[in-house]
């Protein structure tokens, strides 16, 4: 399992819109092969900042199979243009032997 973590920022005063279209965006990541789960969190400290968590079986799932779908070009033109600056996706793995 790979956990992608996405930290946004959110453009100021556009938190309603991005939500809302975030709610549309969700059923298109959901139905992607290889999609195991996601949630979006809001920053209580800074009201401009969410955080993206999607949990894929594997990277390829989330670099090639998503991003490079049809569906990733339904996903950013409902997303990207809320996010200034651009957000740096990372990727995690489980460490072998912790919980």
């Amino acid at each position: 399992m790979i956990l992608e973590s996405a930290p946004l920022t959110v453009r100021p005063g556009q938190n309603a819109a991005f939500e809302a279209a975030f709610a549309q965006a969700q059923h298109i990541i959901a139905a992607m092969p290889g999609y195991m789960g996601h949630a979006l969190h809001h920053c209580v400290e800074r009201p401009q900042e969410y955080l993206l968590l999607v949990r894929w079986a594997t990277l390829h799932d989330h670099e090639v199979g998503f991003r490079q779908s049809p569906q990733y070009q339904e996903w950013k033109q409902l997303l990207h243009h809320f996010y200034d600056p651009f957000p740096t996706v990372l990727h995690y793995q489980p460490v072998a032997g912790l919980a």
